[in-house]
This record gives structure tokens, C-alpha cells and sequence, in this order.
């Protein structure tokens, strides 16, 4: 349960940052309300994971998530750049995300 907490948590905030970006500085409404209703269940989710890990490894996936999932959806939806570098940095990310994951999981 508290894998399925954090990457659910993870995905909220790919949401919250996209509207974030939408609300135009919070003067857009509908976005600003997206994004505090994903902002507070993200971090609601998170603090239920963080009950069954370690805060490190709880919030670097919480945020590896996030940060990967707004990088790839801003690239396939939104135009942003696909330089070889960058999806390399995103890649490097995931690869970090997935190795915290899996020390979690063999030492937990």
C-alpha cells in the first residue's frame, strides 16, 4: 500500500506542476483550483508512504516521479525541447528514481 501511496503521489504532482504552469500566475481559476486539490493529495499521499519508508528515499521518489513525468509530459504535449541531452538528464533521473526504489525494496 505504501508503494502505491507514493507513485500515486508522484503522479498528483505531475498534475499540481502542470496546472501551476496553467494558472498563469494564479489568475486562472479552474487551474488554481487543480492545482491545490493535487498539491494537498499529493502531499497527503505522501505523508502516508512516509509512514512505511525512510524520509529520503520517500521524498527523492515522490519528487524523482514528479520531475520525470512533468519533463515527459511537457515534451510529448506541451512542445518543450527533446535535445538528446535532456532526455538523457531525464533518463538519468528515472535510472536514479528506480535504484532508490529498489534498495528501498531490499532493505525494507
Amino acid at each position: 500500500m505504501a508503494w502505491i501511496s507514493l507513485i500515486a503521489a508522484g503522479l498528483l504532482e505531475v498534475v499540481w506542476a502542470l496546472a501551476l504552469k496553467r494558472s498563469d500566475g494564479f489568475s486562472r481559476v479552474p487551474e488554481t483550483a487543480v492545482f491545490v486539490v493535487a498539491l494537498a493529495a499529493s502531499m497527503a499521499l505522501l505523508a502516508v508512504a512516509l509512514r512505511s519508508f525512510p524520509a529520503g528515499t520517500g521524498y527523492a521518489v515522490w519528487t524523482g516521479i514528479g520531475a520525470v513525468g512533468t519533463a515527459i509530459v511537457g515534451i510529448a504535449l506541451l512542445g518543450e525541447s527533446a535535445a538528446p541531452l535532456r532526455l538523457l538528464s531525464v533518463a538519468l533521473v528515472a535510472a536514479g528514481v528506480a535504484g532508490l526504489a529498489l534498495t528501498s525494496a531490499a532493505g525494507h
